[in-house]
């Protein structure tokens, strides 16, 4: 069995059974071998607005809700004014 130092990066999509099918196999292991996937989908089509009111209401963030967090003012740093 060949061992991977860096990940493979392939795509691919879900079908109705909800099983992941992969558009190419160009994977250098061993059949039957278990691997470790990562499922990121693809959305083209959703908006700024969208993605910003799904990170919002996301519970992964809720720590950054507690006081304990909030250790910034509007006086500190200095304004940044891109250019361009």
């Amino acid at each position: 069995m060949k061992t991977l130092t860096k990940p493979i990066e392939l795509t691919g999509v879900i079908d109705e059974r909800h099983r992941l099918l992969v558009d190419d196999i160009v994977v250098p292991l061993d059949s039957r071998t278990r691997v470790r996937i990562f499922v990121l989908p693809e959305y083209d089509d959703i908006s700024e607005e969208d993605w910003m009111r799904g990170l919002a209401s996301n519970p992964v963030f809720d720590f950054l809700k507690h006081p304990a967090e909030d250790i910034y003012t509007f006086e500190d740093g200095k304004p940044y004014h891109a250019k361009g």
